[in-house]
């Protein structure tokens, strides 16, 4: 079953690519549209993360945030097959302006290395797919459940000549030698983390479960921290670029310390773009008194 799901994926992925990335937008913004209708899971998660990160927005504010959510999460997934099978000069024309970018260049020139906090957040694809045509870059993921789809993904994130880490201990020793080589290393850093490899700290407010890693590669390396995104444009127009800096407290060697100032540094980056946020994702499924959320 697996096997036969993952042509599925691979095929609807193709076909994706296809098209136009207004009509691929269009049809992934429909299925957004539907999920908010039909008030599904996707809808009730979504609208439970807004109500307790925005407690200060009126029930109508947040049943919009979270309409907009879901058609945005769905452009995303139209976006799939732009991302991962058009040639990497199509994808980057597709790049309308970049902002703060020096801020790269002036933490690379001081030889520490740079990790870039790339949050759920707008086309983090195309993001990464920037950063392998201007960085030699390494790039922390946890390989899908579908073996054949983790192929796929490997070989085109990869295609510029950015290397692929892991999430375990290989891909922590090839994080740790690309930051102690100067290089630049992405992560994602806004997924629960797992079992006993995390920390909570808040996040808009509300204690999250938050991953370790980061802030000990930072603490470690003495890394320069910036955070990253691609804006989705309105009309299909493409996307924008920001890169931020980081508070240096992300270096700190407290852990409660440095995981919280990694998440103030993705709030920071949500609350620029909040509706094309993957507010879909449980992001606060445990609980410190170990409960559970949804």
């Amino acid at each position: 079953m697996k096997h036969l799901k993952g042509w599925l994926s691979v095929s609807v992925l193709w076909l994706l690519a296809l098209l136009p990335l207004k009509l691929a937008q269009r049809l992934g913004a429909g299925l957004g549209a539907r999920a908010y209708k039909k008030k599904g899971k996707s809808y009730n998660i979504t609208q439970l993360n807004i109500d307790l990160c925005f407690p200060e927005l009126t029930a109508d504010q947040k049943n919009e945030l979270a309409k907009a959510s879901l058609v945005e999460t769905g452009k995303m997934a139209g976006e799939l097959g732009m991302s991962w099978l058009w040639r990497s000069e199509r994808v980057m024309a597709k790049v309308r302006s970049v902002h703060g970018e020096e801020i790269m260049a002036e933490a690379l020139s001081q030889g520490r290395g740079v990790i870039v906090i790339g949050p759920h957040l707008g086309n983090w694809e195309v993001l990464g797919l920037y950063l392998s045509t201007r960085y030699k870059l390494t790039s922390m993921y946890r390989p899908p459940k579908i073996e054949l789809m983790g192929r796929l993904i490997r070989k085109k994130r990869a295609r510029l000549g950015a290397q692929l880490a892991p999430a375990n201990v290989k891909g922590v020793r090839m994080a740790m030698k690309a930051l102690r080589a100067g290089e630049v290393l992405g992560i994602l850093p806004d997924q629960e983390a797992d079992s006993g490899s995390g920390i909570f700290v808040p996040f808009f407010g509300q204690p999250a479960y938050t991953m370790k890693l980061l802030p000990q590669l930072a603490a470690q390396t003495g890394a320069v921290v910036v955070s990253a995104y691609a804006r989705r444009l309105p009309d299909a127009q493409g996307f924008e670029i920001f890169f931020h800096k980081a508070s240096e407290q992300i270096n700190e060697k407290d852990l409660q310390c440095s995981a919280a100032a990694m998440n103030a540094e993705v709030e920071y980056c949500v609350r620029q773009i909040p509706e094309q946020y993957q507010w879909e994702y449980k992001r606060f499924q445990h609980r410190p008194d170990g409960g559970r959320m949804y």
